[in-house]
């Protein structure tokens, strides 16, 4: 016997219909994609370099942007051009009597989305085992990994300052997304500074990098309501009884 629970696909969409705010300039899927971006990135870069390089190539990528010496270099530069288009895309909260942040909103964002693009576009050095690109210099490598810098740092300024903002201005703890926000934002700049030890002492960054990504893309889904959003497509599933 098959059952459709549908009350609660209806109390889902309800849910869903009251996350979304009047003075919301760029809505809930946008922030999602922002997010899947940053989970499916190392996952895609990963899966195309085995398939097209080999593990003996593979291992010697030590970040993700050796991967853009890989097989997956189409993914590599669509994924952060894509990622790019979303965040100059990014609206954020538009201005009212009690948000003064919107200002804030959009300069994060435009300067994550240049970092974005320059990350894509200025590679990092060839990794071991690979013939390095004629028009590569070292003022290349080094514009590389100041966007880098530059794009995790305003993943972590999202998560930390912008996206707990409340209307009076201040920085909420009250409700799990803020310490979900919190916990996330703490976590990039860890990484960042772990990323940092290991590139002064020589070691890979991929796994520190990878790490920051996941967290900078928990932000935004818990942002955009995907947590509420897959709970109301498990809910209306039909069940066997």
């Amino acid at each position: 016997m098959i059952t459709f629970t549908v009350h609660s696909d209806a109390e889902g969409i309800n849910a869903l219909a009251a996350s979304a705010s009047p003075n919301d300039l760029s809505g809930n899927r946008h922030r999602q994609l922002i997010g899947w971006i940053g989970i499916v990135l190392p996952l895609v870069l990963i899966g195309l370099a085995l398939w097209r390089d080999g593990w003996e190539q593979v291992k010697n990528l030590e970040s993700i942007s050796a991967y853009y010496y890989s097989g997956g270099v189409a993914a590599f530069l669509g994924m952060l051009v894509a990622l790019a288009l979303f965040l100059f895309a990014y609206r954020g909260y538009k201005d009212t009597d009690l948000n003064k942040y919107n200002w804030a909103d959009r300069a994060a964002a435009m300067v994550a989305a240049g970092s974005a693009i320059v990350v894509a576009f200025f590679p990092t050095m060839a990794p071991k085992g690979v013939v390095a690109l004629l028009w590569w210099k070292s003022w290349v490598g080094v514009l590389h990994h100041v966007a880098a810098f530059v794009l995790f740092a305003m993943f972590a300024i999202f998560a930390l300052w912008l996206f707990r903002l409340k209307p009076d201005g201040k920085r909420g703890l009250e409700s799990w997304r803020d310490r979900v926000y919190l916990v996330c934002g703490v976590m990039i700049v860890v990484c960042i500074v772990w990323a940092g030890y290991n590139g002064w002492n020589g070691l890979p960054i991929f796994w520190p990098e990878s790490f920051a990504l996941l967290f900078f893309s928990a932000s935004w889904l818990v942002k955009g309501y995907a947590p509420r959003k897959l709970g109301a497509m498990v809910a209306s599933v039909p069940k066997s009884s």
